[in-house]
């Protein structure tokens, strides 16, 4: 069902978004982008989600957002805050309402597009402790948006339940490890592909990326693949 229907993908130009690109590409007749400029430290990101958007010949919408940096303060915007665990446990790169402002403003985008289906790589597994990132939310908004606008929006979260491992799994089942490895942009330093190797997004990428190698190649000796 569908193979008839079009999706809007929450694209950072990250792993998690563009594994889930691709994995919409391979669910969905139609696919389109939409990417969300608000103040990040490095405008390398959003060159970076153009660049994989074109291409893979998809529409790729950049959205002004800059409001969301004059309201949440944070050390994905802020060069002057460092990236660490903050007081309550949650990283200082959090920002208080990111999830919540761009599925919301992507659904608006959806509707006009006549797309019912909203994509995002939010995972409860790997999540940091961002509670934006849960799936009690993420059902939550859903609802909200639905109710909002009168339209039946779906939202998938393919990553949900995945470690950083099996996220990698999953892009080596859609033949993309190498791409998503080489072309996208993780790293909280804005270093591409497989990063600067310090911040915390970079040693989690990298855990995971190593746990899945080693776990595909044992299983090619033991002739399970």
């Amino acid at each position: 069902m569908l193979k008839h229907e079009k999706a809007v993908v929450v694209f950072s130009g990250g792993q998690d978004s563009t594994t889930c690109l691709f994995w919409a590409k391979q669910q969905f007749a139609e696919v389109e982008t939409v990417t969300f400029n608000y103040g990040q430290r490095h405008n390398l990101e959003i060159q970076c989600a153009q660049n994989i958007a074109r291409e893979q010949n998809v529409k790729h919408t950049v959205l002004d957002m800059s409001l969301l940096n004059q309201l949440a303060p944070n050390a994905l915007t802020r060069s002057d805050i460092a990236i660490e665990e903050g007081e309550n446990g949650i990283p200082t790169t959090f920002v208080d309402g990111r999830n919540l402002l761009f599925l919301s403003f992507a659904a608006v985008l959806a509707k006009q597009a006549g797309a019912k289906h909203l994509v995002t790589g939010v995972c409860e597994t790997d999540f940091s402790g961002y509670p934006d990132c849960r799936d009690s939310f993420i059902k939550s908004l859903n609802v909200t948006l639905n109710l909002a606008m009168d339209y039946p929006f779906v939202i998938h979260t393919p990553l949900m339940w995945l470690d950083k491992a099996d996220t990698w799994e999953l892009a080596d089942d859609l033949h993309v490890l190498d791409y998503i490895r080489t072309r996208t942009l993780t790293c909280y330093n804005g270093v591409m592909g497989d990063g600067c190797g310090e911040c915390p997004a970079c040693k989690l990428r990298r855990a995971g990326l190593h746990q899945y190698l080693e776990r595909r190649e044992t299983a090619l000796k033991g002739g399970t693949l």
